[in-house]
């Protein structure tokens, strides 16, 4: 019912632009308005891997022109029709993606979108090379309708019309799956995603080739509507510049982003180009260039976007104070609980000769130590003694030069943290990665996708680890709009959904105020007390000793102690080292 009732505006733009085919009998105003549709499912394609993973890619002409070849080439040497041949340009497609992404994931940002650049321009001079530098698409006389061709050039806008809609379907789809879930967090923090137990690999891989089969089947139909193909035409770089301009200037990580940029943009640059192009080669390229400063001037995020928050604040101006709904308190459970120190039990966390080396900088030194089931240990140091390297070793986003980590007896050395995740290890971050476009219960269902076997499942694990930190209020709030405690508790519920056997805590309670960091300690008392282990890095002394079961105490990489907290506090080392003897003075007595 839900995804009927999110179709509905599809539906209506299709019976509009449908009706607007039907008095429309100009026959290059036919094919543009074939063309803006042809656009918009590029937009969609390029929108499907760029627009949900943050991952810019120049080079869908790639796909697009694998398509427009394969579409030509099997009607001129097999007699394929493109009936047949649009599909299965689409598995080509896929199957491009799959072998361009194995080897270009491994890299990130501008690297990424340059090595992307490189394989349309490849396959340009490829194609030259074996003598395509123009195929025309044969006439059929005897039976033109098996081979989509028409004298009624409208069939063509409703065939672009019927795949739009399809596209628009899938992307809806993915939008609402676990899927699209698992894109927009990696587009709004890969590392945090790593964390939840999402692996960035496999998804990633699987939204290039589904971007890519998109391409591939719109570049095969694009061939038939132009009846000629050349390598310029396909792969050159305004086809890759279109489909991220029209995804960019409506809007990406959105189905309507594309659709609005193809609707505005390709009927502009092509009646420029018709009226101009003579006297002004490559103004549509100008166009589209004008295009891309105007978003980044006025709309970072396109026009869908700028339009939304807009009408966003603009509701909450006239329903009431929008301060006061954004910062409607969050009331924590601050009872206290009866919880009796853990000093002995099952080791569940073994960790022995862990040894972490930047070039010349000794980050982490020989650290050993162990964590037993149901305790809270602290981890305490100086500035750059090596607390949150260690973390970064214990779940996987680095990997130590030696070292031992055993969790339940089990090697996890090597493991990558989404592997870890899976295997009971939760994460927070000393700076907080929440995914700002996705609400509370949004972020946390990420979260909780690792341990669930359904989506339903999700849900439930979801709404029980808001529920245990007190964010149940404000569970449909966008994250973007949280004050720094709600932040910390969300990413703290977030690491709860998936029901870690291990909590690593990196500094929870940094840029808390007074009042804050109280209520932030009762729900981590409170989740100890119910059973969680949890390893806690913090500065805040005073909250720690009262907090922890047992202290490690690190400094320039190397265990200075390890032992109870009133031990720890009274220990000359750490004083000098740490606590200073003003502190000491005031609190370990």
């Amino acid at each position: 019912m839900m995804l009927i009732r999110s179709l509905l505006p599809a539906l209506i733009f299709a019976a509009a632009y449908f009706a607007v085919s039907l008095v429309v009998t100009n026959s290059y105003y036919q094919l543009m308005m074939t063309l803006v549709l042809v656009w918009a499912v590029m937009g969609l394609s390029w929108n499907m891997l760029s627009g949900y993973t943050g991952l810019v890619s120049f080079g869908h002409a790639a796909f697009f022109g694998l398509g427009a070849y394969f579409t030509v080439l099997t009607h001129v040497f097999f007699g394929l029709s493109p009936w047949l041949a649009i599909p299965l340009s689409g598995v080509l497609g896929a199957a491009a993606g799959l072998i361009v992404g194995i080897p270009t994931f491994r890299l990130r940002g501008h690297y990424f979108a340059l090595s992307m650049l490189a394989y349309p321009l490849a396959l340009l001079y490829v194609f030259e090379w074996l003598g395509f530098q123009e195929v025309t698409v044969p006439m059929e006389r005897a039976h033109p309708a098996a081979y989509m061709q028409f004298q009624d050039h409208r069939i063509h806008t409703w065939l672009a019309l019927g795949m739009l809609l399809g596209v628009i379907v899938l992307t809806q789809l993915v939008e609402r799956s676990r899927f699209g879930m698992a894109l927009i967090a990696i587009k709004q923090n890969e590392a945090a995603a790593e964390a939840a137990g999402i692996d960035t690999l496999r998804w990633k891989l699987k939204a290039m080739m589904l971007s890519a089969a998109i391409a591939g089947a719109i570049g095969g139909f694009y061939a038939v509507v132009l009846l000629v193909v050349t390598p310029v035409a396909v792969f050159g770089m305004l086809v890759s510049a279109q489909a991220l301009t029209v995804a960019m200037f409506g809007g990406v990580g959105t189905v309507w982003g594309p659709v609005i940029g193809a609707l505005i943009l390709i009927p502009l640059s092509e009646t420029l180009h018709a009226e101009f192009g003579s006297r002004l080669p490559g103004i549509q390229g100008v166009i589209y260039g004008f295009a891309i400063i105007g978003v980044i001037l006025l709309a970072p995020e396109g026009v869908y976007w700028k339009v939304r928050d807009w009408l966003r604040d603009w509701r909450s101006g006239t329903t009431g104070s929008p301060e006061a709904a954004r910062l409607a308190p969050v009331v924590a459970d601050t009872a206290p609980v009866l919880r009796e120190r853990v000093t002995g039990g099952r080791k569940l966390l073994e960790v022995s000769g862990l040894s972490k080396s930047f070039g010349g900088l000794k980050a982490v030194q020989n650290v050993g130590f162990s964590v037993i089931e149901g305790q809270i240990l602290g981890i305490i140091g100086p500035n750059g003694a090596g607390k949150t390297t260690l973390f970064n070793l214990l779940n996987g986003f680095l990997k130590p030069d030696q070292g031992s980590v055993l969790l339940d007896g089990k090697e996890m050395v090597g493991s990558k943290p989404h592997v870890l995740c899976a295997a009971g290890v939760g994460r927070t971050f000393q700076v907080m990665r929440p995914f700002a476009r996705m609400s509370v219960a949004d972020n946390v269902v990420v979260g909780a996708y690792v341990a669930a076997k359904s989506d339903g499942e999700a849900r439930v694990f979801a709404t029980q680890a808001i529920e245990r930190v007190g964010l149940t209020p404000i569970a449909d709030r966008v994250a973007g709009a949280l004050t720094t405690k709600e932040l910390r508790l969300m990413e703290l519920a977030r690491a709860l959904a998936g029901q870690p056997r291990i909590l690593l805590l990196d500094e929870t309670l940094a840029g808390l105020g007074h009042g804050e960091v109280g209520d932030v300690i009762a729900v981590i008392r409170r989740l100890a007390a119910e059973g969680v282990t949890i390893v806690i890095i913090e500065h805040t002394m005073q909250a720690m000793v009262k907090l922890v079961d047992h202290f490690l105490v690190l400094d320039h990489g190397q265990v200075l102690v390890d032992g109870a907290p009133e031990s720890v506090t009274r220990d000359p080392r750490v004083i000098e080292a740490y606590l200073g003897s003003k502190w000491s003075g005031a609190h370990a007595a």
